[in-house]
């Protein structure tokens, strides 16, 4: 009999968005999303914008995709919020508009926290704005030493606490440091950002998007289902006490247990061979 369940699962190897490029790696299990306006250094849309929450929602039923790389095309990862195409149709809006607008946006941040798959952010040049917010909200981050990040908001007139940055940027990097990039604008270098830990590491442009793919296969041939509770216990257990967290992870864990690729680990450990992890 079909599990009911299963077949709300779909595969997402056909996806054709259409404002951004998609393609697969690893055999299907590792998505990457690619920013694809190079002219304008990536910029996001509206359009854009709402594409990519519904697509981070929408991978919580994917039957194949274990992996997500963000990148952006031709030497840039993503200059913000199209200046032209947002920020110009925002000084004509009024509140009830704008709460819409930040709250779609805020809403691309919680999509990409709550999506199981583990999510690598590829970036190179220009990281600014919202653009150095999707960096911000995924998993791990890879960069060039070409990379300038920057939180610019307070540039255009406006608060740093923009979908979710005092909350995120201060547990990667720190009160002081995630103060300091908020109240000023200014751009971090690479280098920096790797010594602060927001980038995980610093990679050749030649070979970013390589790496970036072959980090992300490592972890699409991983237990799914237990990145996906590492993940979500990343998450939540900011919001809980220790205590509440250990049971929190008592309970995750024993899920994890009952899964048959924690038996396929034993099995294949046990038969001195490496476990095929597949995800249930």
């Amino acid at each position: 009999m079909t599990n009911p369940m299963s077949a709300m699962r779909s595969s997402f190897a056909a996806l054709d968005p259409q404002h951004f490029a998609w393609s697969t790696a690893h055999d299907g299990r590792v998505g990457v999303i690619t920013l694809n306006r190079p002219s304008r250094k990536n910029p996001l849309t509206f359009q854009s914008y709402a594409e990519l929450r519904d697509l981070f929602r929408d991978l919580s039923y994917a039957s194949d995709i274990r992996a997500i790389v963000l990148t952006g095309a031709e030497h840039n990862f993503c200059s913000g919020g199209d200046v032209f195409e947002i920020i110009e149709p925002l000084t004509r809006m009024a509140i009830p508009e704008l709460l819409a607008f930040t709250r779609m946006t805020g809403d691309l941040v919680k999509a990409m926290r709550a999506c199981p798959q583990p999510v690598i952010a590829a970036v190179d040049g220009v990281c600014a704005g919202a653009g150095a917010i999707l960096a911000m909200a995924s998993d791990m981050r890879l960069a060039t030493p070409q990379a300038r990040t920057a939180f610019l908001f307070s540039r255009v007139g406006l608060a740093g606490c923009d979908m979710g940055a005092c909350a995120l940027l201060p547990r990667i990097i720190g009160q002081g440091r995630a103060a300091e990039l908020l109240y000023t604008g200014r751009a971090m270098d690479a280098a920096e950002g790797e010594r602060w830990g927001f980038y995980n590491a610093l990679i050749e442009r030649d070979a970013l998007l390589t790496e970036a793919i072959k980090r992300a296969g490592d972890l699409a041939n991983g237990p799914a289902f237990a990145h996906g509770m590492t993940k979500t216990m990343l998450a939540q257990e900011w919001n809980v006490s220790v205590d509440q967290a250990i049971e929190m992870e008592a309970q995750a864990q024993a899920l994890c247990m009952s899964t048959q690729d924690f038996r396929r680990a034993f099995e294949a450990f046990a038969a001195k061979q490496s476990p095929v992890f597949e995800g249930n």
